[in-house]
């Protein structure tokens, strides 16, 4: 009986509008110094409306003290309407009126994301584990043109990493990472300009395939690399062979060049092992060891006189 086949599962992915947020420690303190100045007031005066009043101001201020990190900026709306953008550091808002709805960190962000069990172009379903990093260059667009930023891009990268494997050869993901990497900036650079971003660069991670396609390549990348290495034995061998025809038809046609080397054979052989050499008198004989040697000492006792060296000319006297 056949087992049902369960659908792949997407992937969620773990975005959010931005990181938490430290509340800042300086609207708190303000606020309570101005509220002992409102109860310092009250003590002294005992006006009731003196107190309700100074406290009225305390909360106020402490409402309109707003601080942005260095890399922060505060979107700003009145009303509703998008009034501008504050930041980095301290800068105040109107209490009730004004409001801080996002606040855009302009570093340079990270993002994981992945695609799993998609067909390659040549139907090889594979997981692919990339990482994307971009930062928002326009915190306005960021703001208003989209919902929530991190996510759009967040899913933009796995849609279009997905078309990239789509169209792609498992060789050509597997060798040509740094094109896919530069197809998937264009790619994702293209959809998220309009909402502020800029892409800096996008890095394949990790492609993971099936076990049974890894064993048949690797039986392939075995078989293809004792391919190699017959094609250079061979050609190593027709090398040699060239040159041994050649040695013999030099020996052939000169007869003391053949016994020159074996004896020349003979003489490493004994130089190497340090024994002694038998060889058979048939071989022997060939190599007419007993005209070598008379040949060798008539030299030795009639040397070949020496040529005689020409005396410099002397220049003629004028």
């Amino acid at each position: 009986m056949a087992k049902p086949v369960t659908p792949a599962r997407t992937p969620e992915l773990r975005t959010s509008i931005g990181p938490i947020r430290e509340p800042s420690l300086f609207p708190v303190i303000l606020f309570l110094a101005l509220f002992s100045c409102s109860l310092l007031a009250f003590y002294l005066s005992g006006n009731v409306w003196l107190f309700a009043a100074t406290l009225l101001i305390s909360v106020c201020i402490g409402m309109s003290v707003k601080i942005a990190a260095e890399w922060e900026k505060a979107v700003i709306l009145r009303l509703g309407k998008y009034r501008g953008l504050k930041g980095p550091g301290y800068f105040w808002v109107v209490p009730f009126v004004d409001s801080v709805p996002y606040w855009i960190d302009q570093r340079v962000m990270a993002t994981p994301f992945v695609a799993e069990q998609t067909l390659t172009k040549d139907t090889v379903p594979v997981n692919v584990d990339a990482i994307l990093f971009w930062m928002v260059w326009d915190p306005e667009k960021a703001a208003l043109e989209v919902e929530n930023y991190r996510q759009a891009v967040a899913w933009t990268a796995q849609t279009a990493l997905r078309a990239v494997v789509g169209h792609s050869m498992l060789s050509e993901i597997l060798s040509g990472r740094d094109v896919l990497d530069k197809v998937l900036q264009d790619m994702i650079d293209k959809r998220t300009v309009p909402w502020g971003i800029s892409v800096q660069s996008v890095e394949i991670r990790d492609v993971v395939i099936p076990e049974e396609l890894q064993d048949a390549m690797s039986r392939e990348a075995q078989a293809e690399r004792e391919r190699r290495a017959r094609i250079i034995l061979g050609a190593a061998e027709t090398e040699i062979a060239r040159n041994f025809v050649t040695a013999a038809r030099i020996y052939d046609e000169s007869p003391v060049a053949l016994q020159l080397r074996a004896m020349n054979i003979l003489h490493e052989g004994l130089k190497e092992k340090g024994g002694l050499v038998v060889t058979p008198s048939g071989v022997a004989d060939s190599l007419n060891f007993g005209a070598m040697a008379a040949v060798a000492q008539a030299l030795k006792e009639n040397p070949a006189p020496p040529v005689p060296e020409t005396p410099p000319e002397t220049p003629p006297d004028r």
